[in-house]
């Protein structure tokens, strides 16, 4: 160990200088992002910022000292309090005017606040708003302002000044939050919407998850999850080689869940011959409508089929049947006969005009979104609330951390339940209100 006056201070290099606050023992350096000064320990923070663009076909991540976010389309502005607290925020800046219009207000701010800040880029993020922008360009993003669709882009300002990288496909940089950042001011807080505990804001997905095996569509799934509290549950339905209606994610899951090897689709009996994993049993739409005739309060909610007439006549109650269609011609005969229908994203997001009116006039009162979208659709969802319209988010366990209690605590509320594999929302005396 080496003993250090003021003088001998001048021989160290520069960037330490600035870690030692004290004159006192200078410990051995084992790790070189790690400096010790007498009892204090100053850890320098790496950050990694990795953007795909759409056609790298890799979702785009930021780690901060080993925690890694994956992000969702657009442009992710993440902002430093300090060297190890942060918040981020994604903005649909692809598909959304307001978005664009939100993240230049943002970028404005963080600037004139000097805040250290980093943006990274996520499949498509250009828009005619943002490459437009006179106040981009002034403000220094002069290859934000010109970004092409589909490429990868990372921003930040660690070093007092903009640093900016664009690729056609991917971009991926390494280095440390500076260790000097005290910034208290919250850009991105978090809204909490009150809601009361409901075991119908919860859709069992694929049956639910049995003994931690998911999307098995079994009667095993079923009768688990019913009795930890589900009654509402998602079924994949899709149709033999024989036109006879099952339940299955797809033919290639169900083939690997059996270890079925031949042709695809199977037919109606040889589906019936196999189990999943050995163990669980397998449901066509007789053992469907038997299950559901033996639970009178479990409502089923379908995916995958789109012909809402034939499979209405098929279910054993219609009263208890919400249909999940994908098709704005399909969400309009189930309106015409009386079928309750769960509208898709993908047609919501076609609707032309006033999307509110469309849902009203068509009578629909639920609809099914991924939970990657919801944040730079708030407007709408808090529309569709308003209205009494039941947003369902999917996708949930799809993302690092973003599982079901994750789902509860920070988007239940703005939406009103989500498909979830898991039951965890058990109230502290162990059941929900009604």
């Amino acid at each position: 160990m080496k003993y250090l006056n003021l003088l001998s201070l001048v021989k160290l290099p520069i960037g330490l200088l600035y870690l030692i606050y004290t004159v006192g023992n200078l410990g051995t350096i084992t790790n070189p992002a790690t400096y010790h000064v007498n009892t204090t320990v100053v850890v320098a923070t790496p950050v990694e910022l990795s953007s795909n663009g759409f056609n790298a076909k890799k979702r785009s991540t930021f780690t901060i000292s080993g925690q890694t976010e994956q992000v969702e389309r657009g442009l992710t502005v993440v902002h430093f309090n300090s060297a190890q607290k942060f918040e981020y925020r994604t903005f649909d800046t692809y598909s959304s005017e307001e978005a664009c219009t939100d993240l230049i207000k943002v970028l404005d701010q963080l600037q004139e606040n000097n805040a250290v800040f980093a943006i990274l880029a996520h499949d498509s993020a250009s828009n005619i708003i943002l490459n437009s922008s006179e106040e981009l360009k002034k403000a220094g993003f002069s290859q934000l302002s010109a970004l092409k669709s589909r490429q990868a882009y990372i921003m930040h300002n660690f070093s007092g000044t903009i640093y900016e990288e664009v690729n056609d496909n991917s971009v991926t940089t390494a280095l440390e939050v500076p260790t000097t950042i005290s910034d208290e001011k919250i850009y991105f807080p978090k809204v909490r919407y009150e809601f009361e505990p409901n075991n119908n804001r919860y859709i069992a997905h694929a049956g639910g998850e049995v003994n931690g095996v998911k999307s098995t569509n079994s009667k095993e799934a079923l009768d688990l999850n019913y009795k930890k509290g589900f009654r509402l549950f998602e079924l994949d339905v899709i149709e033999t080689s024989d036109g006879k209606l099952v339940a299955a994610h797809d033919w290639k899951m169900w083939a690997r869940f059996t270890d079925y090897g031949g042709p695809l689709p199977p037919s109606h009996a040889e589906f019936l011959k196999h189990k999943i994993y050995g163990d669980y049993t397998t449901l066509d739409i007789k053992g469907i409508n038997a299950w559901f005739k033996a639970h009178p309060d479990a409502i089923l909610v379908t995916d995958k089929v789109n012909d809402p007439i034939a499979f209405a006549n098929a279910f054993v109650d219609k009263s208890r049947l919400i249909m999940e269609l994908f098709s704005l011609m399909a969400v309009e005969e189930a309106s015409r006969n009386g079928i309750q229908t769960m509208i898709s994203q993908e047609p919501l997001m076609k609707i032309v005009g006033d999307k509110i009116d469309y849902l009203t006039i068509n009578n629909i009162k639920h609809v099914a979104v991924s939970r990657r979208i919801i944040a730079n659709k708030t407007k709408l969802m808090l529309q569709m609330k308003e209205q009494g319209i039941k947003v369902y988010v999917y996708n949930v366990n799809f993302d690092p951390g973003k599982d079901e209690k994750y789902v509860q605590e920070n988007e239940i509320g703005l939406v009103y339940g989500m498909y979830a594999d898991k039951w965890v929302f058990d109230t502290e005396n162990g059941e929900l209100s009604k």
